[in-house]
C-alpha cells in the first residue's frame, strides 16, 4: 500500500476500520478532500486542442453502430492498433475536419482530442497506417451499407418505399495512371482538364443514404441506371418501391426497361416532349401545389402512364432572363461579325465558323436566330440574319414548364410532384459532400484507395445526416451546419496547477459549454463530459 497514491490508501484504510469487517465497496467511496496552497501566478493552460467536433461524432458513430461494426467486422491480426479504430480515425477526421491522410497524421491528430477519446497515441498515427487502414475498410462496403440502413432505419423510423437517384463526378489531381476508372467526361466540377469518376447515389426521401456506386468517368449518365437499380434491389429487395429519377438519367429505352421489369417510376422528360402537350399549356384546369407551382395531369393515350404538366413562376422568370440575356450575347457577336465582313476581307467558311463557335457557347437562344454566310466575291463574305419570331412564341409559353412521366396512375398530381421535388436531397448531398466534407478533389492515384476515400466520405455523410435528423427531432430545423460549428468551438485543455511543496496538479478539463450551446447539447439529448483522463504524454 506505500506504493498507492495518497487518496487510494485513504479509501483502503477507511474500508478496512468499517463495522462489521472490510466492505469492498467502500473501497471506492469518495474520501475527505485534501487542500494545497496553488501559486495562482504560475496557474496556466497547456495543449488547447479541438474537442467538440471529434467527441459528436462519435457519439454519432456508437448511436449508428459504427464502432461495434468496425470491432465485429475487420478481423484482428497483429496489428499494434486495431484497423477499426483507424476505420473510425478516418471516419472522424473526414466529418470534424476533411483533409488528407498525411494532413491528419501530421497535424490535426495531435490537435484534436481524437487521442482521448480513441485511446491511441498520436505517434500510433500515420500516412502509412491511415492508407492501410483505408485498404482493410473498403471490403467492408457491402456489409457496412446494409449494417446502417437497418440502424437508421430503427432509429429515425425511415421509409425505404421511395428511393432517389442521382449522379455526380469528382476530379483528381495528377494523371491517375494506375486507376482505369479514372477518364475524362462531361465534369459538374468544371474541371474537363482533369480525370474524374462518377458516383451514383441513392437516398431516402429525407436525404439519407443507402448506397453508392463508383462509375468511370467517361461513363454516360443514363448506361447507369440499370446496374444501381439491381444492386440495390438486390441488396434490399424490390416490393413497393418507387424510382425518383431526373431527365439526364432516363431514356425512352431505359424508361421501357422499368416498365418491362415492372418497376414504378416518376421521371422527368426531356424538353422536348413538352411539345406534345401545347394545347394542354393553354388551356385552362391547373392546380396550385405550392407557392408559385401548378401541375396539370394529363392522360397517355395507352392509359399505362400519367404525364403530370408542371409550372414555376420563380422558374419561369429565371429561364425568362437567361433566354433575354443569351439573345443579346447572340445579336451583339452577329453585329460585330458582320461589321468585320464590311471592314475587311473574310473568307466565307471561317466566317461561319466563328458564327458556330457563337451559337453553340449561347446556345439557349441559338433556336431563336436564323443565319446564313454567303460567298460573294473573293475574300467577301457576307452575313445575313434574322430572329425566328416561333421560337419567341414557344419559348414564352414554355418557360418554366417542365414535364413528369410515371405509371403510379392512382397518384394525384400534387402527389406525384411533391415525390420528383425530392430529387433536391439527392443533389444537396452532393453539395455537402464536396462543400462540407471535400471530396474533391481526389489525391489518391490506385483505383481501391480512390474507392476507398468515397467510402469514408459517404460514411462522414451518414454522421451528417444523423445530426440533421436529431436536429429535426428536437425542433431545431434540419440545417445540422450551425449546430455542429457551435459544438465544434467546444476545446478541451490541461489545466496545470503548480503548488506551493514543488510539484504540479493537472487536469484535463473540457471548457465550460457557453448558455447556446448548452441548450443545443441539451436539445439534442448530449451530455458533455467536464474531465478527460489524462493520457501519457
Amino acid at each position: 500500500m506505500g506504493e498507492m497514491e495518497e487518496r487510494v490508501r485513504l479509501g483502503a484504510r477507511a474500508a478496512a476500520q468499517g463495522q462489521g469487517g472490510v466492505h469492498q465497496g467502500r473501497l471506492f467511496d469518495p474520501v475527505k478532500p485534501e487542500w494545497v496552497e496553488v501559486d495562482a501566478a504560475r496557474m496556466r493552460l497547456e495543449r488547447v486542442r479541438d474537442f467538440g467536433g471529434p467527441w459528436l461524432g462519435l457519439e454519432l458513430c456508437r448511436r449508428v453502430g459504427l464502432v461495434e461494426f468496425f470491432q465485429e467486422a475487420i478481423p484482428r491480426g497483429n496489428e499494434e492498433v486495431e484497423w477499426g479504430v483507424m476505420g473510425l480515425v478516418l471516419a472522424l477526421c473526414r466529418w470534424s475536419h476533411p483533409s488528407s491522410e498525411l494532413k491528419i497524421a501530421e497535424h490535426f491528430y495531435e490537435q484534436s482530442a481524437l487521442r482521448e477519446l480513441l485511446g491511441v497515441p498520436a505517434e500510433k498515427v500515420n500516412e502509412d497506417r491511415l492508407y492501410r487502414a483505408l485498404d482493410r475498410l473498403l471490403p467492408q462496403k457491402g456489409e457496412l451499407e446494409r449494417r446502417l440502413r437497418g440502424r437508421l432505419g430503427e432509429l429515425f423510423e425511415l421509409g425505404y418505399d421511395l428511393l432517389l437517384y442521382d449522379v455526380t463526378s469528382t476530379y483528381f489531381e495528377g494523371e491517375a495512371k494506375g486507376n482505369a476508372q479514372a477518364q475524362r467526361g462531361y465534369s459538374r466540377d468544371h474541371r474537363p482538364d482533369c480525370k474524374q469518376v462518377v458516383i451514383g447515389l441513392v437516398v431516402t426521401r429525407c436525404g439519407m443514404p443507402v448506397g453508392y456506386e463508383v462509375f468511370a468517368g467517361n461513363r454516360s449518365d443514363v448506361t447507369t441506371l440499370e446496374e444501381v437499380v439491381e444492386k440495390i434491389e438486390g441488396r434490399y429487395g424490390r416490393m413497393g418501391r418507387v424510382w425518383v429519377l431526373d431527365r439526364g438519367l432516363v431514356s425512352e429505352e431505359k424508361v421501357e426497361y422499368l416498365k418491362r421489369t415492372g418497376r414504378q417510376y416518376v421521371v422527368a422528360t426531356p424538353r422536348g416532349l413538352l411539345r406534345r402537350y401545347e394545347r394542354e399549356l393553354v388551356e385552362e384546369g391547373w392546380e396550385a401545389v405550392y407557392e408559385d407551382v401548378e401541375v396539370k395531369r394529363c392522360e397517355s393515350p395507352e392509359g399505362e402512364e400519367v404525364f403530370i404538366l408542371c409550372r414555376s413562376a420563380s422558374r419561369r422568370q429565371k429561364e425568362k432572363a437567361i433566354h433575354e440575356r443569351f439573345e443579346r450575347r447572340i445579336e451583339e457577336g452577329l453585329r460585330q461579325i458582320e461589321r468585320g465582313c464590311q471592314r475587311r476581307r473574310q473568307e466565307a467558311v471561317k466566317v461561319a465558323q466563328r458564327v458556330g463557335r457563337l451559337l453553340g457557347s449561347n446556345s439557349r437562344a441559338a433556336g431563336l436566330f436564323e443565319v446564313k454566310v454567303q460567298e460573294g466575291p473573293p475574300g467577301q463574305a457576307r452575313l445575313i440574319w434574322s430572329k425566328v419570331e416561333g421560337w419567341r412564341t414557344w419559348a414564352s409559353l414554355s418557360e418554366g414548364c417542365y414535364l413528369l412521366r410515371t405509371n403510379l396512375t392512382d397518384w394525384k398530381a400534387a402527389d406525384l410532384w411533391k415525390t420528383y421535388i425530392q430529387l433536391t436531397e439527392a443533389e444537396a448531398a452532393f453539395r455537402i459532400q464536396k462543400s462540407d466534407l471535400s471530396i474533391r478533389p481526389i489525391w489518391h492515384q490506385k483505383g481501391e484507395r480512390v474507392q476507398a476515400h468515397i467510402l469514408v466520405c459517404f460514411l462522414a455523410y451518414v454522421l451528417w445526416k444523423m445530426l440533421s435528423q436529431l436536429c429535426r427531432r428536437a425542433g431545431l430545423g434540419d440545417e445540422p451546419r450551425k449546430v455542429l460549428a457551435e459544438i465544434q468551438q467546444i476545446k478541451v485543455a490541461d489545466v496545470v496547477l503548480p503548488t506551493k511543496s514543488g510539484w504540479e496538479i493537472r487536469k484535463r478539463c473540457v471548457t465550460r459549454p457557453t448558455d447556446h450551446q448548452a441548450i443545443l447539447l441539451q436539445r439534442l439529448g448530449l451530455h458533455l463530459p467536464s474531465r478527460l483522463e489524462m493520457a501519457e504524454m
